[in-house]
């Protein structure tokens, strides 16, 4: 097995030294042609979109401020040191030194604080917020790649409409041509022929730009350069979609990570609440001192005193600072929660926008599949009929213009129908990484963040926080570098191969024995 692995490596490093060598000799290789289906762009976008690793930041952020608000009610310990020089006539006449010096080690641990005890609540649904909004932001980035690459297919099918369209125009200015020629028909049927095709023509020079304008906003949503070639070889077809609106709706209020999002919106005002009540509460806190004095710093006759209790503090007399701090973490708490019904109404509103948007396009692929092909069989008909001298040229125009709307129209509907799934997704909450309701039950069950992820995630390989990425970045950048390094002696191995070779032909047979035997060891 490790004999194989060996072989396999080192194949592999010499395929990528021969890809390599042909870029450098100028071989044409499609290099930055890139073939993906909709699962990879999703899976590219949500690795390496921008917006996500903003939304990782805002994790580490709150991360770092629970943190922050936890060590508050930890121990500290602080060190203070004097020294001063005491001049004057007393001093001077009694010839006694003025030198003062003082150290003072203090050790201090608060023992209640209402004020950070409700900081440390904040600041936990808080965190429990941003996991909910990175997810939030997984799943508009799975949308928005989605919708980008289903416009690439669209975009397609509408060229070929367009050149379909373009096909016909021409072969019907051919037969006018032709029968202008024998003189059956008059000229102005070429000019009114040659008008419609160069409009065809401008057609499908504008649905060839809105594609290639299609690819290079997916390769910006995915990560790649702009000028990226994609090569994508799905269609847009048609799924039936069997939930009602009521269950979509009911996912989507159990799953919706911003409506999640909200309701810990809610719990971070409430202890907002406790943190502004904590000021008519008192703070106690336990003490520790140890004093040492003297009028030498390093001198061993100095005077050494030690201090140890409690110290609480009560603000008996605030003058209404209180009270008004906790009527506007009341008003603050309020907002939230009519917020959090908002939220909620905005569930409703975009599962129902998406289902009907949905039903809609289900509707328009039955009705436009049958026109397209009765404007097919319209199309024969006029050319049939202008042939046969019975019909006009612009009947089969007007057939023509008519086939390419019938043709847009129904690959529109195709189009709306995938992309209001897609939205209807949106809607409903359907996660990337984090099962919403899991963690919430996780969470309420009085487990931290990063155990409610660990219950919750869907993948062992989910990205939570920006530090976790970071380290990932760093061991795929240097296990890269590696295989860079081990490329290039094989490089080098192949170079000293070749020039032998050119030397001594000869030695060509025993060379290639050699390397198939360290190959195979």
């Amino acid at each position: 097995m490790n004999k194989n692995n060996r072989f396999y490596k080192k194949l592999t490093a010499l395929v990528a030294t021969g890809l390599l060598t042909a870029a450098v000799s100028g071989t044409a290789f499609a290099s930055d042609t890139v073939q993906l289906d909709l699962h990879d762009s999703v899976q590219m976008a949500l690795e390496n979109n921008r917006t996500i690793r903003q939304a990782l930041t805002d994790v580490d952020t709150a991360k770092w401020t629970l943190s922050k608000a936890r060590r508050t009610m930890g121990p500290t310990l602080s060190w203070a040191t004097t020294a001063y020089r005491i001049g004057g006539d007393t001093y001077e006449k009694q010839m006694i030194d003025g030198g003062q010096f003082g150290n003072t080690l203090q050790v201090g641990m608060p023992l209640y604080n209402g004020s950070v005890k409700g900081q440390i609540k904040q600041a936990r649904y808080g965190l429990n917020a941003q996991d909910l909004a990175l997810e939030e932001t997984k799943q508009a980035i799975r949308l928005q790649a989605t919708s980008d690459y289903y416009n690439i297919l669209q975009c397609r099918n509408l060229i070929d409409v367009e050149q379909e369209s373009v096909n016909t125009l021409q072969e019907h200015l051919d037969n006018v041509n032709a029968q202008y020629r024998v003189g059956t028909v008059a000229k102005s049927d070429v000019l009114a022929s040659q008008v419609q095709l160069a409009n065809a023509q401008q057609a499908l020079v504008t649905a060839q730009n809105n594609y290639d304008i299609a690819v290079s906003t997916l390769n910006n949503v995915i990560g790649l350069p702009t000028d990226t070639v994609l090569d994508i070889r799905d269609q847009l077809k048609y799924t039936k979609y069997d939930l009602t609106q009521d269950d979509c709706t009911n996912y989507a209020l159990d799953n919706r990570a911003d409506g999640a999002a909200a309701r810990y919106a809610v719990k971070a005002a409430e202890a907002s609440v406790e943190t502004a009540k904590a000021g008519y509460q008192p703070t106690v806190n336990a003490i520790a001192t140890k004093a040492i004095a003297g009028d030498k710093e390093f001198n061993k006759d100095h005077t050494e005193t030690w201090t140890a209790g409690l110290n609480a503090s009560w603000n008996v007399f605030d003058n209404g600072l209180t009270q008004a701090s906790v009527n506007s973490a009341n008003m603050a708490l309020a907002k939230a929660q009519e917020a959090a019904a908002q939220t909620d109404d905005q569930i409703r509103l975009d599962v129902r926008t998406a289902y009907l948007g949905l039903q809609a396009a289900e509707k328009n692929i039955q009705t436009t599949s049958v026109a397209v092909t009765r404007a097919e069989e319209d199309y024969k008909i006029a050319q049939v009929r202008y042939s046969a001298g019975v019909g006009t040229n612009l009947d089969v125009m007007d057939a023509n213009e008519k086939l390419t709307t019938a043709r847009t129209n129904y690959y529109t509907a195709l189009y709306n129908y995938n992309t209001s799934k897609a939205s209807l997704d949106k809607a409903m909450g359907i996660p990337v990484d984090l099962d919403v309701v899991k963690y919430t039950e996780a969470e309420q069950a009085g487990d931290t963040a990063p155990k409610a992820r660990d219950a919750a995630k869907l993948r062992d390989d989910a990205i939570f926080e920006m530090e976790q990425l970071q380290k990932l970045e760093k061991a795929n950048a240097a296990a890269e570098a590696a295989t860079v390094q081990e490329t290039q002696a094989v490089q080098k191995s192949a170079d000293a191969v070749g020039t032998a070779t050119a030397e001594n032909p000869s030695a060509a047979t025993v060379t290639s024995e050699a390397v198939a035997s360290d190959m195979a060891n």
